[in-house]
């Protein structure tokens, strides 16, 4: 198996390479939340860098649920025009794209003056950072009905904005992924309690999502391979919704793993001395291979063509990421024509492991922004720096976004 080679999906469509662009959180709306032209900008660099496939970043299925404040958000048909747009520029050099769904839980800035719900009512333990997020209400039977119509309604508009598909966000903590794990789903109804009740949101949304779309529309799931916490989902527990999920016409499920509380995500080490520190969800999901009926993705710290060619060989379909591709959007017709490119982002030594995660994301999120800008991007940029100016930036659209919603609350 080659890195490209096409890859034929259950539904029957094609991609055109094994490489994905895997999702990450932008925070770069527009001022009514819809693709800004900066992101249109972004994705046509991705698109013009030869994945097969390009996941976008989480896309809110409720308005009142965030992951960050300059996030997008498509519950109706408002600003569509805008979707097509974007779905067109990230698919403009052949790859499938794709729209990830989300709902982030009580994993919302208290800031954001919505109210938080859950599985359960159980805060965010973020040590110093956890007043920094609000003590989830439990979510009633009403509150999920609504849920599954919101991700159904989510995946219709994205089908008419011209995607090929959806990924449903079940991983790194946010609402999905707290009612998979016993941390945070302590339900005794049958929401909660075995792994079959905590996982029934999940499969009634696959359900109800792969029934409102067509053949031909991609239908994928985001999965934490574990939660890397004492008592949390585990990887039997993986094995278990896996499973679950064959017989759903699912097309991929993407392994990765963590939360905000264990940012597994990030990886233990980013030295890059060693293979195994940077694909480090493959041993997952090679033991998930041999229950799985669907193709396997695995994100994690990838950026080197022997560590791709190395998932590849493990029997996974697909090799996603993220960091590298922030870096370096080009690399796959890099890698094609011999490169040995291996982009990276010198590790952040820092004491304190939320703030290091935070710095490690803000410089992420630095590189996207000179993506946006048709600039080159700065890999080595000082991580204060960039935690200082993703702090500023997130206090303004913190203050664009309650005022957007109190426009909305106050329109006729």
């Amino acid at each position: 198996m080659n890195l490209f080679d096409p890859l034929t999906l259950p539904n029957g469509t094609h991609l055109p390479n094994r490489i994905a662009k895997a999702a990450m959180e932008e925070n770069m709306c527009d001022a009514e939340h819809a693709p800004s032209d900066a992101m249109l900008r972004m994705y046509r660099a991705w698109a013009e860098g030869g994945a097969g496939l390009i996941l976008t970043g989480n896309v809110m299925v409720d308005s009142r649920a965030m992951t960050g404040p300059g996030g997008v958000v498509l519950e109706d048909a408002r600003h569509l025009a805008r979707f097509k747009q974007w779905a067109q520029a990230a698919g403009s050099g052949g790859a499938q794209v794709w729209m990830q769904i989300s709902h982030p839980g009580r994993q919302m800035m208290a800031a954001l003056g919505q109210t938080t719900r859950s599985a359960s009512a159980v805060p965010l333990d973020m040590g110093k950072l956890s007043s920094k997020f609000s003590v989830p209400q439990a979510m009633t039977e009403d509150d999920i009905a609504e849920l599954q119509r919101r991700f159904v309604q989510t995946a219709q508009w994205a089908e008419q904005a011209g995607f090929h598909g959806v990924q449903i966000h079940a991983a790194h903590g946010y609402l999905l992924s707290q009612f998979l794990s016993p941390l945070t789903n302590q339900r005794q109804d049958a929401w909660g309690g075995s792994i079959e009740h905590r996982a029934r949101l999940l499969i009634d949304i696959v359900k109800a999502v792969r029934s409102a779309v067509s053949a031909q529309f991609a239908v994928a799931v985001k999965l934490n391979s574990a939660d890397f916490q004492r008592g949390g989902f585990s990887a039997d527990d993986a094995k278990r919704v896996v499973q679950m999920l064959n017989g759903l016409q699912v097309d991929l499920v993407e392994l990765s793993g963590g939360s905000y509380e264990a940012p597994a995500m990030q990886g233990q080490a980013r030295d890059g001395r060693t293979l195994a520190r940077e694909a480090y969800f493959l041993a997952f999901a090679r033991d998930m291979l041999a229950v799985a009926h669907m193709p396997l993705m695995v994100t994690g710290g990838i950026r080197r063509p022997a560590v791709a060619e190395q998932v590849l060989a493990s029997g996974v379909a697909m090799v996603g990421m993220a960091t590298a591709l922030a870096i370096a959007p080009n690399l796959p017709h890099e890698w094609r024509a011999g490169a040995q490119t291996s982009p990276a982002l010198a590790p952040i030594p820092w004491k304190n492991k939320v703030l290091a995660s935070l710095a490690t994301m803000a410089v992420v999120k630095f590189q996207l922004r000179r993506l946006s800008q048709g600039r080159a991007t700065q890999p080595k940029v000082s991580p204060l720096w960039a935690f200082a100016l993703q702090q500023w930036m997130m206090f303004r659209q913190t203050r664009q976004y309650r005022r957007w919603m109190a426009g909305r609350l106050h329109a006729p």
